[in-house]
């Protein structure tokens, strides 16, 4: 697994032994960053089931700001770190060590692109979206990228946001969200 492009290009990052976190391949990896490309500089990005902290570091490889990486498993928590530090990215991050419901809480202020890549098939997609909506974490340009198993069948709209985009890409999705 590597940084695909920008500032970081092709450094490689740590993953996991085991199969418990499945990283985002490098094909929908480029999808999804193609999709994001004019709004990334700049940006307040959230990774929030961060894993090994991939998609969080090609985003500030690209020219995000800032990112906050969340996850709850101790393993993933230490890629990340490591993940981070392999890059020299330290000043850019934050990272979170909680589920993804406590972390929504802790956001220090509105997100413009958020970073959904949990395990498929658990309905944590739906439930982060309910939470981003209630706690009003989108900015009011920003997007959510939804990462899922092409069978998911995800809300059109849930709450205030609303699905613009859906692509698929073997056997997984990418669903877009934005404010209605």
């Amino acid at each position: 697994m590597r940084v695909i492009a920008g500032e970081f290009k092709g450094r490689r990052l740590l993953s996991p032994e085991d199969e418990r976190v499945r990283p985002t391949t490098d094909k929908v990896k480029e999808a999804i960053f193609s999709m994001l490309a004019f709004d990334l500089p700049g940006a307040a990005v959230c990774d929030l089931f961060a894993g090994t902290g991939s998609l969080g570091l090609e985003a500030l490889s690209r020219g995000a700001r800032h990112c906050y990486f969340c996850d709850s498993s101790r393993d993933s928590l230490k890629l990340i770190k490591e993940n981070i530090r392999a890059c020299g990215a330290e000043e850019g991050a934050t990272v979170l060590a909680c589920d993804f419901r406590a972390a929504l809480g802790r956001l220090p202020s509105k997100v413009d692109i958020f970073l959904l890549d949990p395990p498929y098939g658990e309905g944590l997609l739906e439930e982060a979206l309910s939470g981003i909506s209630e706690l009003g974490l989108l900015s009011e340009e920003g997007i959510i990228v939804c990462e899922h198993g092409k069978r998911e069948e995800l809300p059109e709209i849930t709450g205030e946001l609303r699905r613009i985009k859906e692509k698929k890409y073997g056997k997984i999705a990418v669903s877009i969200y934005g404010q209605s």
